[in-house]
């Protein structure tokens, strides 16, 4: 640790100066906001370079599902921020990776995300037949 007062602790000025440890200026305090802070940046330069989505139109969609992913209603995005669900079948004029507000669906959580990439409506739509009405069960039934 260096002598140095964190530079943050100084500037609110709240009599606290917590030594700044090697090398950098801030405390351990502070140097987890800032990068908290850096981490929602780069996230929102992303979300707003990728999709072409405003961070104001993020956090909309974020409130109106509740802050949280809108499939499995469980990843509230307060770890790693909630991904944006776009149709990559859109047929605005532009590369099927990028976005546009015709593409948006919502925000998903990774694993929602992946499930929702890797199956179209049908497939998703067996897949909630089958796992209300097993086979097995039925079989298993017939079989008694």
């Amino acid at each position: 640790m260096t002598g140095k007062p964190c530079k943050d602790c100084t500037a609110e000025n709240n009599g606290a100066k917590r030594p700044a440890p090697h090398p950098g200026p801030r405390c351990t305090t502070h140097w987890r906001r800032e990068k908290q802070r850096r981490a929602l940046l780069a996230s929102v330069r992303l979300v707003q370079n990728t999709y072409d989505m405003p961070p104001e139109v993020y956090d909309a969609l974020y409130e109106a599902q509740g802050q949280r992913c809108a499939i499995c209603r469980v990843s509230t995005g307060k770890r790693k921020r909630l991904a944006v669900d776009h149709d990559h079948s859109c047929t605005q004029g532009h590369n099927p990776d990028k976005g546009c507000s015709y593409c948006w669906r919502g925000l998903l959580c990774g694993r929602c995300n992946e499930l929702v990439a890797r199956f179209n409506p049908e497939q998703l739509l067996r897949a909630i037949r089958y796992i209300a009405n097993p086979p097995a069960r039925r079989i298993l039934e017939l079989a008694l």
